[in-house]
């Protein structure tokens, strides 16, 4: 179903922009500073896992999508792309601008793996990222297009858990060394653009 290769470039594109860091992950950082790592731990698994309701829509949404017509399908490649290209251009626009760690700082220990979750879910960026990225790494050729979008969201669901608990559980070393470091920043937002530039493109140039 998949190429070794294939799911190799996934997760390697996957890991840079889980590592970039944004809303998600500051959250993350700050409850396991604020409130301990068990804290930061468990926001980590309810941002992972509410990626789950957004690998069903994309999977189903594609499917749907591939079924109606060519057309729409030629529509949904030119929105997606250019979505990847605004990405592209917002990544490169504040590589230099360093994160705010204060925000989140004063959220309680309690219940905060349902508002990782709830804000996952509840996030249409995170929606509409996951139904132009999942579709670039599909193998068209087989008719499980559902089923391969379900599995490549779950290896992106297990490498957010990793990197996010891993951030979330050595909050401090990460908020000194890598985060407040502006050339750290700066070089993952430059990857992220290339990233961001290349999907779209290759979105365009993708048939069924």
């Amino acid at each position: 179903m998949f190429h070794a290769a294939t799911l190799l470039l996934f997760m390697g594109t996957a890991i840079i922009l889980i590592l970039i860091p944004g809303p998600d992950l500051l959250f993350t950082i700050t409850q396991g500073m604020t409130n301990g790592r068990r804290a930061g731990i468990t926001t980590a698994l309810g941002l992972s896992l509410g990626n789950i309701v957004h690998t069903l829509a994309a999977a189903l949404g594609l499917s749907l999508i591939i079924k109606t017509s060519v057309v729409l399908f030629t529509i949904f490649k030119s929105i997606g792309a250019l979505y990847l290209f605004y990405l592209a251009y917002q990544s490169l626009k504040h590589r230099k601008e360093q994160m705010d760690l204060n925000a989140g700082k004063n959220s309680e220990g309690k219940g905060l793996f349902l508002k990782g979750l709830l804000m996952n879910i509840f996030n249409p960026k995170v929606a509409i990222f996951f139904l132009t990225f999942l579709p670039q790494f599909v193998n068209y050729k087989f008719e499980s297009v559902p089923l391969q979008m379900c599995i490549l969201g779950l290896i992106f669901i297990m490498l957010t858990a990793i990197i996010f608990s891993l951030f979330g559980y050595f909050s401090g070393v990460f908020r000194e060394r890598l985060l407040k470091n502006p050339r750290f920043n700066e070089y993952l937002n430059i990857a992220a653009t290339v990233i961001f530039i290349g999907l779209g493109l290759k979105l365009l140039t993708t048939a069924i």
